[in-house]
């Protein structure tokens, strides 16, 4: 048989531990090696039950003093360890840890747990809407249709019927729960659950709301004016504080959670706050320079383009882009220069452009001039 380990070793407690820590290091090895947190693992398990015996014996006052002064040997016969660990004996993870961390034990976890029948916020809601470029570019108010659960107004949200009102349960005395003292290895622990008879509420309604079958709610639909602010973009969230479900005795409203879908537009398409646009340019408006009209999201405006534009030139319009989202500022416009090569050809302007090819120097192509220079380099 494998020799037992000094108990204080197992809780990692000097001989000198004082009763909190050694209530603090005992939770923090049980929680470690707890069964349920370390599903088919010997191991674990075995250290479990290795704490909870090293546990119960310097809880106790003599039999820890038995322990100082005899080792294990004071055990041997059927003494503290004997049928102790057995983590099946005191319920399922919740349980324990519940007392441990919430009140048992004499309360060293800190803080009891939150009212089962206290107030409880209501449920969120979400739903799509889509808008246009330009409505997401300079805000739009926008009507929504949503069916959610009101509050009931026969009733005032309260289930019982007009007139009445929620009697207090008698079985948990309103607070929704049940309380039970559970005998375990380190003495009396106390777990709590739902009240059967009023479902964790605290009251029981006798007469219910023929309107809402005493649920305090009833399903309707509500129509809402949005306010969808300049520079919002696609995919982002706008919230609507208080526009979800009804809470629960006395709780907030949930929200309602609006995802913005943007509609794509034929000419511009957007990065951020700053809009691209692609221009077309004819061969001849790139070489000789032209003032173009230019689409922006105010309106139209004349862009100059010079002389010798080469393709994919970029040209920026400063503060033409879309209004910073609740803020002040815009982002640009750019301007992509498309050059667009005629496809059919008479044969004459294939004449006059042969001619036109002849008579340039080799400086009007200075990029060809310098890739054929490379290959001659290359090869010769």
């Amino acid at each position: 048989m494998a020799q037992k380990r000094d108990y204080y070793e197992v809780l990692g407690v000097a001989k000198d531990a004082s009763e909190a820590d050694l209530k603090k290091a005992y939770r923090q090895v049980a929680k470690k090696y707890h069964p349920d947190l370390n599903p088919d693992n010997k191991e674990a398990e075995a250290k479990f039950k290795e704490a909870n015996e090293a546990y119960e014996v310097l809880s106790d006052p003599q039999k820890r003093q038995q322990y100082d002064q005899f080792g294990h040997a004071a055990f041997e016969n059927g003494g503290a360890g004997a049928g102790y660990g057995a983590y099946s004996d005191f319920g399922g993870f919740s349980d324990i840890f519940d007392s441990i961390f919430n009140g048992g034990f004499g309360g060293f976890g800190g803080g009891g747990r939150q009212r089962r029948n206290g107030p409880q916020k209501g449920r969120d809601l979400q739903k799509s809407i889509t808008i246009t470029f330009m409505e997401a570019c300079f805000g739009v108010r926008k009507e929504i249709s949503i069916t959610k659960q009101d509050t009931c107004p026969e009733c005032d949200g309260s289930g019982a019927k007009k007139g009445t009102q929620p009697e207090i349960c008698p079985n948990c005395h309103g607070s929704g729960e049940v309380r039970r003292i559970q005998r375990t290895p380190f003495g009396n622990m106390q777990t709590s659950s739902p009240c059967s008879q009023c479902g964790g509420t605290g009251h029981i309604i006798k007469e219910k709301c023929t309107n809402c079958g005493g649920s305090g709610n009833v399903r309707k639909t509500k129509t809402l004016e949005i306010n969808i602010p300049k520079g919002i973009d696609d995919g982002q969230t706008l919230t609507v504080r208080g526009e979800g479900e009804p809470g629960l005795r006395g709780g907030p409203n949930g929200d309602l959670y609006l995802d913005i879908r943007v509609q794509e537009d034929p000419i511009f398409h957007r990065e951020g706050f700053d809009v691209y646009v692609e221009l077309p340019v004819t061969f001849t408006e790139a070489a000789l320079g032209a003032k173009l009209v230019v689409p922006t999201i105010d309106g139209k405006i004349e862009l100059t383009v010079p002389e010798g534009t080469q393709p994919e030139a970029k040209f920026v319009l400063k503060g033409k882009g879309i209004p910073h989202l609740r803020g002040t500022g815009r982002g640009n416009q750019y301007v992509i220069a498309k050059l667009e090569v005629p496809k059919k050809l008479s044969q004459k302007q294939k004449d006059i452009l042969k001619d036109f090819e002849k008579s340039c120097e080799d400086s009007s192509h200075s990029k060809k001039k310098s890739f054929l220079d490379t290959l001659k380099n290359m090869f010769s």
